[in-house]
């Protein structure tokens, strides 16, 4: 039976996000970790809004993050989910195909050694779903929405995980 080609899932990118805070020496581990992990230069993140209680001003870098697209998102991806033992909980998908999970050390995972100068800390990876045609809706003239029908599900970023990556969903140990 042939399958809609219109219908396939795929990876749109991989985002990989260390929050810091204010301390900047930790800012300086993350992005340190990111650069090492990927071999791309991550980015700071700066806060909007200013929040006297935290010492949060508008300007202030507060964490880093790099995008990965394509093969390395998928063979980084694999290598994220061997670290949580390639189970997800249904509560890290969200409505619209995209999924998130944290990584409490980065240790966990595998072909990551140890850096004495950076310690141990975690990260998040966030991972964004597309299908063809997805173009429309970030597209600089003519934006459009895309179709209910055409729009990926929770389920449907469940199977795909389930399919490509083999990870187990909602079960506990």
């Amino acid at each position: 039976m042939q399958t809609n080609a219109m219908k396939e899932i795929r990876i749109e990118k991989l985002t990989l996000n260390i929050g810091a805070g204010k301390d900047q020496t930790l800012l300086e581990k993350g992005m340190k970790l990111l650069k090492s992990m990927t071999g791309m230069a991550p980015i700071k993140t700066v806060t909007n809004k200013r929040i006297p209680t935290w010492g949060l001003r508008p300007g202030l870098p507060i964490g880093c993050k790099v995008t990965l697209r394509g093969k390395k998102a998928a063979e980084l991806l694999k290598r994220l989910l061997e670290s949580k033992a390639n189970k997800l909980k249904e509560s890290q998908f969200d409505d619209y195909g995209n999924m998130a999970f944290g990584i409490p050390e980065y240790i966990d995972i595998p072909d990551v050694k140890y850096d004495p100068e950076i310690g141990v800390i975690g990260l998040e990876a966030c991972v964004t779903l597309e299908r063809p045609g997805f173009r429309v809706k970030k597209r600089k003239l003519c934006k459009g929405k895309i179709a209910k029908d055409h729009q990926i599900k929770k389920d449907d970023a469940m199977n795909f995980m389930k399919t490509n990556f083999g990870i187990k969903i909602g079960e506990e140990e």
